[in-house]
């Protein structure tokens, strides 16, 4: 009982448990929504928004595909994860990921169609853009006290049109205003592949970015948990003023972090248009959404760039299987309802875990006293046979 009682009183466990219980919460909360849509095919819908690519045969190539497809639309939405998640523990909200994503995403399509640039030139240019855009909020925040959350929502739509503007000349097809396709254009842009075509069903877009990804997330974790840098930094975020006394670099440490942050969304943004899986479209007039899914992946993953890795496939499995239900019924943004539920019950966390904490606590002090009680009953009984 007592290892039982140290379980669940770790910190990671219960950010676990919390983040099931958000979950399971959150999906019966989408399926009682569906009941009053429809009643009659609300547990089918809620299945195929569960299953997304379980509902085709094991035995064809559809699953493995989708399943594919699932993995290559979660890389951007885990590196804005991380974006997020690395402002977040250095107590900064990094709302600005959508802009540094859509930097990093006009910049390598330009560079790989206009420039003709090999792949690698294309990502480090994608980081780059990123990495400026986040160290403006950073530079407004340390030297102006500029809010960086009114920072990063104004520069999200300069960098929107901005982008819009320079990939609307000669890189553009005019009929569907959008940007011609890398592999057509140049070939060598393109991120290769991991050659696992037939394993994973015929689907050409699983490339190294898959590998790129992960790894970003574990060095993104041992330099927030094991180094100095990752130290200073976090310790910066707590208190600037008690980071200045100690001898920190805190504005450094600002521009720095958004800096990184930056480049982390930007990252993602190069990650996944350098697949060729999906183009620009330059008449967008609305902010891309992946910056704003990153904050309900870094907060469904507990604030941990591990947890962030299952929370990003998650979001991305429901999101793509909201797509199987029958859209005559069921509109397919029940799964970001579903989405919606499960991060604002995370705002509850912490209540989860005092609760989690109290009925330990309740619990060892039950013990605790009867133990105190055995240990007098047994005083008094020896102290009988004395007399």
């Amino acid at each position: 009982m007592k290892y039982v009682r140290a379980f669940f009183k770790n910190n990671g466990v219960q950010s676990l448990l919390s983040s099931i219980l958000c979950v399971i919460i959150g999906v019966l909360l989408g399926y009682v929504a569906l009941l009053i849509i429809n009643a009659e095919g609300a547990w089918e819908a809620i299945t195929h928004v569960m299953m997304n690519f379980f509902t085709w045969p094991e035995d064809g190539p559809f699953r493995l595909r989708y399943f594919a497809q699932t993995v290559v639309y979660t890389v951007p939405l885990l590196m804005c994860s991380l974006s997020i998640l690395f402002s977040y523990k250095v107590g900064l909200f990094n709302i600005g990921a959508s802009g540094q994503y859509m930097a990093g995403a006009g910049i390598a399509i330009y560079a790989a169609i206009a420039w003709q640039m090999p792949w690698y030139v294309c990502l480090l240019l994608a980081v780059a853009a990123g990495a400026v855009i986040g160290a403006i909020s950073g530079a407004l925040k340390a030297y102006c006290n500029v809010n960086e959350v009114i920072s990063g929502i104004m520069l999200n739509w300069i960098i929107l049109y901005s982008v819009n503007m320079l990939l609307s000349s000669d890189i553009t097809k005019s009929p569907t205003a959008e940007t011609y396709h890398i592999l057509h254009k140049n070939p060598d842009a393109m991120l290769p592949t991991l050659g696992l075509e037939e394993l994973v069903g015929g689907y050409q877009y699983f490339t190294i970015a898959v590998p790129i990804a992960i790894l970003v997330a574990i060095a993104v974790s041992i330099i927030l948990s094991k180094t100095k840098f990752g130290y200073e930094l976090k310790a910066t975020g707590n208190n600037k003023n008690a980071a200045k006394y100690c001898g920190m670099r805190e504005k450094r440490n600002i521009i720095v972090t958004l800096c990184i942050s930056g480049a982390l969304a930007g990252l993602g943004a190069a990650l996944f248009y350098l697949t060729d899986i999906k183009q620009w479209e330059v008449n967008a007039s609305s902010v891309n959404a992946m910056g704003f899914n990153g904050i309900a992946a870094a907060f469904l993953g507990c604030l941990d760039p591990i947890g962030a890795i299952i929370a990003s496939f998650f979001i991305q499995h429901i999101t793509f299987g909201g797509g199987y239900i029958d859209l005559s019924v069921y509109s397919s943004q029940i799964s970001s309802l579903i989405s919606s539920i499960i991060i604002y019950l995370c705002g509850f966390v912490l209540f989860f875990k005092y609760c989690v904490n109290h009925l330990i606590d309740r619990s060892e002090e039950r013990k605790k006293k009867r133990e105190e009680a055995a240990l007098a009953a047994e005083e008094n009984e020896v102290g009988g046979d004395v007399k």
